[in-house]
């Protein structure tokens, strides 16, 4: 008896949580695009003027159950940039290791000046507040993973991809680039076991520093 309790309690506290954070997402992220929308043009411009290409780009991620969506981002690299890495990781051990360590190029020569300072202050990702008002992404979650590092998810994959993917996260909060991928999973992992509201908003919170100070961003 106690324990059908218990499984009634948790299933209770479960659909509450989805349905309250589903919720704050569509008004946070309405509000958010309906006061940031003269910096989207701001920013729109400066992409213009800096690379030539489309201002948005478009990337298939891993959402929730595993299923793909296209996740908008404002464009930061030069077109092409997929074949460029290629021939990066071909020519450069060095910087080879560097991305199968950390999935990442602290220095990458792919991304123009302008969207180096849109990365640094993570104003690139304000398109997906889009996907979060379509339901692909929360604003809080693990990170949106690319349909390649399925793989690479190992041991997190089932857990990680059993709640919808967030703009932002854990591991963006405890040191962004900087940390290794596996790390980052770990911490990722470790959200989606201590996943509440309240703990959504701490995260929330602790992101606003972490973009102002621009620190282990790339």
């Amino acid at each position: 008896m106690k324990k059908q309790t218990a499984i009634l309690h948790s299933n209770h506290w479960i659909i509450q949580h989805i349905i309250l954070k589903r919720l704050f997402d569509i008004i946070f992220s309405f509000f958010s695009i309906l006061f940031l929308s003269p910096l989207f043009l701001i920013i729109m411009i400066g992409i213009k003027l800096s690379s030539k290409g489309p201002v948005i780009f478009r990337q298939v991620r891993l959402g929730r159950g595993g299923k793909t969506f296209e996740c908008l981002k404002f464009r930061t690299m030069v077109q092409n940039a997929d074949q460029l890495l290629d021939g990066l990781l071909a020519q450069h051990p060095f910087l080879k290791a560097e991305w199968t360590h950390h999935q990442k190029l602290k220095s990458d020569p792919r991304i123009f000046w302008f969207g180096s300072f849109l990365r640094k202050t993570s104003l690139d990702e304000l398109p997906q507040f889009w996907n979060v008002l379509k339901g692909d992404l929360s604003v809080v979650g693990p990170r949106p993973y690319m349909e390649s590092q399925k793989k690479d998810l190992e041991i997190y994959a089932y857990k990680i991809l059993s709640v919808r993917p967030g703009i932002t996260g854990l591991w963006q909060t405890s040191g962004r680039s900087s940390l290794s991928f596996k790390k980052r999973l770990e911490l990722d992992a470790k959200y989606v076991d201590r996943r509440s509201f309240w703990y959504d908003l701490t995260l929330i919170l602790k992101t606003i520093p972490s973009i102002l100070s621009s620190k282990h961003a790339c």
